[in-house]
């Protein structure tokens, strides 16, 4: 069955470790080496957290003589913004309806 890319993008977000790595991606590109930098695991676990990044359409890699940078792509990033932003409006709604609340409770008080 195949995997639409919204979830493959939030199943790819999922994991703390590949937050990280493509929070500093949003720095720029880095090596596989540099990207494991931070992390207590192997190289070979961390090219496994890229494979599902890279799977996902969060990075690209090129090449640049022995080295495969990778870089950030956002724009599946964007297509899960987008679809977030569509329960703006109810958390609107949820704030509107409780500034009301506490607005009638703090004049409740005050007539009291």
């Amino acid at each position: 069955m195949p995997v639409d890319q919204l979830s493959s993008t939030l199943a790819a977000l999922a994991d703390p470790t590949r937050r990280a790595i493509l929070t500093r991606l949003a720095d720029g590109e880095a090596t596989v080496n540099e990207l494991a930098e931070p992390f207590s695991m192997t190289l070979q676990a961390v090219s496994k957290h890229l494979k599902v990044l890279e799977k996902a359409g969060l990075i690209s890699r090129g090449r640049m003589a022995q080295q495969r940078p990778c870089r950030l792509e956002a724009k599946p990033l964007e297509d899960v913004a987008d679809w977030v932003s569509r329960y703006r409006r109810y958390w609107e709604g949820s704030f509107d309806r409780l500034d009301t609340h506490l607005k009638e409770i703090q004049k409740g008080r005050a007539d009291a």
